[in-house]
C-alpha cells in the first residue's frame, strides 16, 4: 500500500508540473499570442466597451503590421459581459478554457473582474491592466494581478474633502452604485472627509442597470446636501443630474474617473455643466490637442470612421504596455518570464497626459496620481495638477 501511495503521489505531481509547464505557454505559439478581453458591448456601459476595444485593436494592428513582438503576432479575442458579473465568468472560461488565451488584457468593470479572476488564476492567466480603478485589482498582492489607473478610493479621498473646502460644504453626500465600484467610491470619500474632520451626512444607492433615479436625488435635497460623490458611471450620472437640474436642486456634483467621459456632456446637453471628474489620462479633443495626439487620433478616425475618447486612449495604452512588456521578456515567452519583466518595468508618461508608470514584485498598481476636470461649455477642462494621495 506504501509503494503504491507513493506511485500515485509521484503521477500526480508529474501531472501537476505538466499542467503548470502547459499552462505557462498556454496562448503562445511560434507566431502567435493569444490575449482575451471581456467588454461590455451590450448593457448600461457598452459604451465605454466599444470604445475600449477599439482602441485595443488599433495598437493590435499596429504592432501586426511592424511585425508583431519578437516574431509573435497578437490575435486578440473580446467576449461581451454585458457589465452582468455572470456573464463575466462565462466570457473569462471560455477565452481561458476554449480559447487558451495567454492574457486577459482591459477587461472592464470592477464586480465583472472580481468574478473572471478565480477562472483565470487557476490556470495561470494574468489579469493585465483591467479598465477599473478598484483596489481589488492590485490586493491583495496576486502574481497575476498588474493595475494601471489611480484607485477609485485614492482619486475619492485625495479630492473631495480638497473640493469640499474650495466650495465652502457644510453637508456633503453620496449617491453610488450599490456594488464593488461604488462602494470603493464611497469609501474614498468617506476616508477623505473623516481625515479632514467631517462626514458624508447621507448616503442613497442604485441597482446596477438603474434608470430612474428620483428618489435618490429627493433623499439628498430633503438633507440639504450642498456637495454631492457620485459613484456612477455613464447613464447614472446624466439621470442624477438631469434629475436634479429639473427639480432646482444644485450642489456641486464630484465624480470618479468613471464618470470622466465625453459621452456625459454628448449626451446629458447643457445640464452636465458644472460637474468635476477626477482622472488620469486626458480626452483628446482634437481641436486642442497637441501634434502627436492629433496624428493618432487621425488614424483612429480612418480605422474605425470616429473620432476617439478618452476609454480608446485606456484601450491602447493597455495593449501597448502589455506589447513592451512581452518585448522585454523576450522570445521565450511564458508566464513566468513576462511577470519578472514587468516586474522591473518602467512605463514612460504617455502622450495623453497619462504620469509615468513604475511595477515591481511588491508595487503592482502603476500609478497613484490623479487630478480634477469640470465640464465648462459642454467639454471636461483641467482644473488641478496631479495629486498624491
Amino acid at each position: 500500500m506504501k509503494c503504491l501511495s507513493a506511485a500515485a503521489l509521484a503521477m500526480l505531481a508529474l501531472a501537476s508540473g505538466s499542467a503548470l509547464a502547459q499552462n505557462a505557454n498556454q496562448g503562445v505559439s511560434k507566431n502567435e499570442i493569444v490575449l482575451g478581453s471581456i467588454q461590455d458591448l451590450s448593457g448600461p456601459i457598452a459604451g465605454f466597451g466599444k470604445q475600449v476595444r477599439l482602441g485595443m485593436m488599433l495598437r493590435v494592428d499596429e504592432i501586426n503590421e511592424q511585425g508583431g513582438i519578437n516574431g509573435r503576432k497578437i490575435r486578440l479575442l473580446v467576449e461581451d459581459s454585458a457589465y452582468d458579473p455572470r456573464k463575466a465568468v462565462l466570457a473569462a472560461q471560455k477565452l481561458v478554457n476554449q480559447d487558451k488565451i495567454f492574457a486577459m488584457v482591459g477587461h472592464i468593470g470592477t464586480a465583472q473582474n472580481m468574478a473572471a479572476m478565480p477562472v483565470q488564476f487557476e490556470k495561470n492567466v494574468i489579469n493585465f491592466f483591467p479598465v477599473t480603478a478598484a483596489r481589488e485589482m492590485y490586493e491583495p498582492l496576486h502574481r497575476l494581478k498588474y493595475s494601471f489607473a489611480a484607485t477609485y478610493f485614492d482619486q475619492m479621498r485625495t479630492v473631495v474633502p480638497k473640493l469640499a473646502k474650495e466650495k465652502g460644504a457644510k453637508k456633503v453626500c453620496t449617491m453610488y452604485q450599490d456594488d464593488e465600484f461604488g462602494l470603493e467610491v464611497m469609501r474614498g470619500a468617506e476616508a477623505g472627509l473623516k481625515a479632514a474632520g467631517m462626514d458624508l451626512a447621507e448616503k442613497t444607492t442604485y441597482k446596477r442597470g438603474a434608470t430612474d433615479f428620483s428618489s435618490q436625488v429627493a433623499r439628498l435635497k430633503a438633507a440639504g446636501c450642498d456637495m454631492v460623490v457620485l459613484g456612477t458611471i455613464i447613464r447614472e450620472t446624466i439621470g442624477a443630474i438631469g434629475e436634479a437640474r429639473r427639480t432646482g436642486y444644485n450642489p456641486t456634483f464630484i465624480g470618479s474617473s468613471a464618470a470622466y467621459t465625453d459621452l456625459i456632456h454628448k449626451l446629458g446637453g447643457k445640464a452636465m455643466d458644472g460637474l468635476y471628474a477626477t482622472h488620469t489620462s486626458q480626452h483628446p479633443y482634437l481641436d486642442e490637442a497637441a501634434q502627436q495626439i492629433r496624428f493618432w487620433a487621425n488614424k483612429y478616425k480612418t480605422r474605425f470612421n470616429e473620432d476617439p475618447t478618452v476609454f480608446s486612449v485606456y484601450g491602447y495604452i493597455v495593449v501597448d504596455a502589455f506589447a513592451r512588456a512581452a518585448s522585454q521578456a523576450g522570445a521565450s515567452l511564458t508566464t513566468d518570464s513576462f511577470i519578472k519583466a514587468m516586474d522591473s518595468m518602467t512605463f514612460p508618461a504617455d502622450i495623453f497626459g497619462g504620469p509615468q508608470m513604475t511595477f515591481t514584485a511588491k508595487k503592482r498598481l502603476g500609478n497613484e496620481l490623479s487630478r480634477m476636470s469640470q465640464i465648462q461649455d459642454g467639454r471636461w477642462k483641467v482644473v488641478s495638477d496631479y495629486v498624491k494621495p
